[in-house]
């Protein structure tokens, strides 16, 4: 199978700090993926290596099963937006999209000016004297009508009010259905986009901390509470990834498969069971204390 992105041993140093450490990714094409990671967990670096902005200290990325470094055949399946923004500081909007539609084959002058007004974006003016949401607009506008089959947002909404986030989540989803193609999206804002998403990548400190698909992890990501002694004894040898007790109760959070037994056998002992979202989940997995499998009954 010809994967649109495949990093293989991915690992980059920057002097004595490592940013990502054996990187084994896998990414198909025509889906949703969610880059999530804490600040410095080495989401943009990755990003970076695979759109062949920077070259990696060891492995090896495949678009499309080419290398993207020197290769404008490759690179022509990629558009990436960045916070940091993508025009020089005198382009004025309309100007900017012009420059956009050259770069990109399947670009789509129509949805590009749909979003210019959906957005109420001013083609007369200039990127310096864009508000920071106005140039995640433009960033947006850019990323969609690109219609790149490889099409990545890098925290791409910086300084979008809610409205304006839910304008581009509706957008993206829009042209998805019609004009599917792989998109990345990397951002923390989990809870927002956590819907979109069909497969879930978390980076943490410069490694794949959990990848798979999203509707599955969610699917083991539970809350089980009730008295202590008896979630002890139903969670005992489930991965338990974060505890609370208040005085004979007791609340956990596991990742883990609860089959249908074993969900009777908790709600017969008055056991509650309920799902652990996924930002949450996120959270015990990269800042909360990973609580190993027979620690409850240390």
């Amino acid at each position: 199978m010809k994967y649109a992105v495949e990093c293989r041993n991915i690992s980059k140093n920057f002097g004595r700090t490592t940013a990502l450490s054996d990187i084994n990714i896998k990414l198909e094409k025509d889906k949703i993926y969610g880059l999530l990671g804490r600040n410095g967990a080495g989401k943009s670096t990755l990003l970076n290596i695979v759109t062949a902005q920077v070259f990696p200290s060891s492995g090896e990325v495949k678009i499309f099963g080419e290398t993207p470094y020197e290769n404008d055949r490759a690179l022509r399946h990629l558009c990436i937006v960045k916070e940091s923004g993508m025009f020089l500081k005198d382009v004025n909007v309309g100007d900017a999209l012009d420059i956009a539609s050259s770069f990109y084959d399947n670009w789509d002058n129509n949805l590009a000016e749909r979003l210019l007004r959906e957005f109420e974006l001013d083609r007369r003016k200039t990127y310096k004297n864009l508000s920071l949401g106005m140039r995640s607009q433009l960033g947006i506008i850019v990323g969609l009508a690109s219609r790149a089959p490889i099409t990545i947002f890098d925290e791409p909404y910086i300084g979008l009010d809610a409205a304006g986030r839910q304008l581009f989540y509706d957008a993206l989803i829009e042209d998805y259905m019609e004009k599917p193609r792989t998109i990345i999206l990397s951002t923390h804002l989990i809870d927002e986009v956590s819907n979109l998403l069909e497969d879930v990548i978390i980076l943490h400190k410069g490694t794949v901390k959990l990848e798979g698909n999203s509707e599955d992890i969610k699917n083991k990501a539970f809350y089980i509470s009730g008295i202590k002694d008896s979630v002890e004894s139903h969670v005992s040898g489930k991965k338990v990834l974060n505890k609370e007790e208040f005085g004979k109760t007791m609340a956990v959070a596991i990742f883990d498969s609860i089959s249908e037994k074993e969900r009777k056998a908790m709600e017969a002992d008055d056991l509650i069971i309920s799902s652990v979202p996924l930002q949450q989940l996120f959270i015990f997995l990269t800042g909360g204390k990973m609580i190993k499998r027979g620690d409850m009954n240390e």
